[in-house]
């Protein structure tokens, strides 16, 4: 029996009366809808692990500063201290049973994005064991309705079209795929138990903010692009300061115009490309299909406009000022092997490999339907906004320095954490 009505569920969100606990607010995505969430005005929980030496508070407190969220009414935000790899949540029993009589809804954003086989225990920890724990809390909690923030390639290896519904998959690229195909399941079925309504959000790849280039995640499409970035200062420094042994060594050299010249192919499909949004959209596409599909369902936050790697790799050499680098066709590499430069790139980037040439097409009509209904449209990633987003990564130093630009911004919002530190004084659930 479902726990309340699509009705009361909207008359909740309209007056801000759903209470909504988020986890992995220290994340990417989950940080852009726990901040967006706030500034329309939701009432917010964010459960939060400490780590290192930061409380779980001091980690909301530096998040909201990169964000420089000063308009955020604090009143509607509470932080808690815990840890998903908890069957309570890191929580003692009574605060575990006081915040699960508080929440209306949850959206369940923590997991593991590594591709790595060497991190397969950890992912399926991360991405499958924890879940479990948090879904026995969203059953034992008042939430009426779950949100779950999967991928889109939890499709699995496939070719052709991609439908917005569950799928059986035996194969997946990496264990991040695998996991999330897992917990897609496990999520459906608790909810079909429980009475909770459910909707799967299945973005693609996720880059940063497509109007200012802001991001303080710096992996997917930015990890090929840093090692790029990397090779041309080590080899231009190699030709210019220690006579370029090492750079003729890998076939690298200044043109007639000064240019340096990488040799690096990219190999590419006919009709294969990259799947890329930004996540302004993605935040926005989110909160539109959040508030219209009371029902529940599953929904594709995609481009439907696949990136062909020619294009990116133009991009990259007008943005670095090198030339060399090309997209080539499928089969190149068994008439002509890589060279050692190649052999280098491929060896760093390797686990990005199947995303740069993909041909899977992920069907979207659910979502379509909603967005242009709002008037919402996935920005093109142009040449402007590739240059955007790698000038911030450079200024950043690709995440380096952004803790050097929290300690020094001055703003109010330490102080007013300390203000609600207790939690917002919301009246107390009756029932």
């Amino acid at each position: 029996m479902i726990r309340i009505s699509p009705e009361r569920i909207s008359e909740m969100r309209n007056s801000r009366s759903s209470r909504i606990l988020i986890t992995g607010a220290t994340g990417f995505l989950g940080s852009h809808l726990a901040v967006e969430l706030l500034r329309k005005g939701y009432r917010v929980l964010l459960l939060v692990r400490p780590l290192k030496n930061l409380s779980a508070g001091e980690r909301a407190e530096r998040l909201l500063n990169w964000f420089e969220a000063d308009e955020i009414d604090f009143a509607n935000l509470r932080v808690i201290q815990g840890n998903l790899e908890d069957p309570l949540l890191g929580l003692d029993p009574q605060t575990y049973g006081d915040v699960a009589s508080e929440v209306d809804e949850i959206i369940h954003c923590a997991s593991a994005t590594s591709f790595s086989e060497r991190k397969r225990a950890l992912v399926e920890k991360s991405n499958v064991a924890n879940l479990r724990n948090f879904l026995a809390f969203a059953a034992r909690s008042r939430c009426s309705f779950f949100h779950y923030v999967s991928t889109a390639y939890a499709a699995g290896k496939r070719q052709g079209r991609c439908p917005e519904e569950m799928t059986e998959a035996r194969e997946f690229t990496n264990v991040y795929e695998e996991t999330k195909h897992i917990a897609e399941r496990l999520a459906k079925n608790t909810c079909d138990e429980e009475g909770i309504r459910l909707n799967i959000y299945r973005p693609s790849i996720v880059y940063g903010n497509s109007r200012n280039g802001r991001t303080f995640r710096f992996n997917a499409i930015y990890y090929p692009l840093r090692t790029m970035f990397m090779l041309k200062e080590v080899y231009d420094r190699d030709i210019r300061e220690n006579g370029g042994d090492r750079a003729r060594a890998m076939g690298i050299f200044i043109d007639e115009k000064g240019r340096l010249h990488l040799p690096i192919r990219l190999e590419t499909l006919p009709y294969g490309g990259i799947n890329l949004i930004p996540v302004d959209f993605f935040v926005e596409a989110f909160l539109s299909i959040m508030e219209e599909a009371v029902e529940g369902g599953i929904f594709h936050i995609v481009n439907p406009r696949l990136k062909p790697l020619k294009d990116l790799a133009e991009y990259a050499e007008r943005f670095l000022g090198v030339k060399g680098i090309e997209a080539v066709p499928p089969g190149t590499f068994s008439t002509f092997p890589r060279n050692g430069l190649e052999t280098l790139f491929e060896n760093c980037v390797g686990a990005y490999g199947p995303y740069m040439k993909d041909e899977r097409v992920f069907e979207s009509a659910g979502s379509d339907a909603i967005l242009r209904k709002r008037g919402i449209t996935c920005p093109e990633f142009d040449y402007p906004t590739f240059s955007r987003c790698l000038k911030y990564a450079v200024e950043t130093d690709w995440g380096k320095n952004l803790g050097n630009k929290e300690e020094r911004r001055t703003s109010s919002i330490q102080h007013r954490m300390e203000e609600n530190k207790t939690g917002p004084t919301w009246p107390r659930r009756m029932g």
